[in-house]
């Protein structure tokens, strides 16, 4: 499929998303990632969907994926310190917190090439 297509795939999950479906979002953010397995807005949007769902540990799996994708994301580490608070997780929450707090003040978690 186009970029576009994934595109518009996206925008009408961030609509079911911006209503409150949630699970119409997910079916359609589930989509995105199939077709492109890199789109980190895919995997962010995905699992913050799944954890205001309660599926905790799929959101943890889609914000690992995201901060692999995009691993100087300010905002990818603060969801997966959420993730990992809701899950009870508080050593990997800390955890990614810290790389937060870094890439807050200017830092960077990996090298970039």
């Amino acid at each position: 499929m186009s970029d576009s297509s994934l595109e518009t795939l996206f925008d009408d999950a961030n609509g079911h998303l911006a209503v409150g479906e949630l699970d119409e979002a997910i079916v359609l953010y589930r989509k995105c990632v199939e077709m492109d397995e890199t789109f980190f807005d895919g995997w962010h949007a995905l699992g913050m969907a799944l954890l205001k769902t309660e599926q905790v540990k799929e959101a943890i799996g889609c914000g690992l994926q995201s901060v692999n994708l995009k691993p100087n994301d300010l905002l990818a580490w603060t969801s997966l310190s959420q993730m990992y608070v809701r899950d009870g997780n508080i050593p990997e929450a800390e955890s990614a917190k810290g790389n937060a707090r870094i890439l807050s003040l200017g830092g960077k978690v990996a090298k970039e090439d």
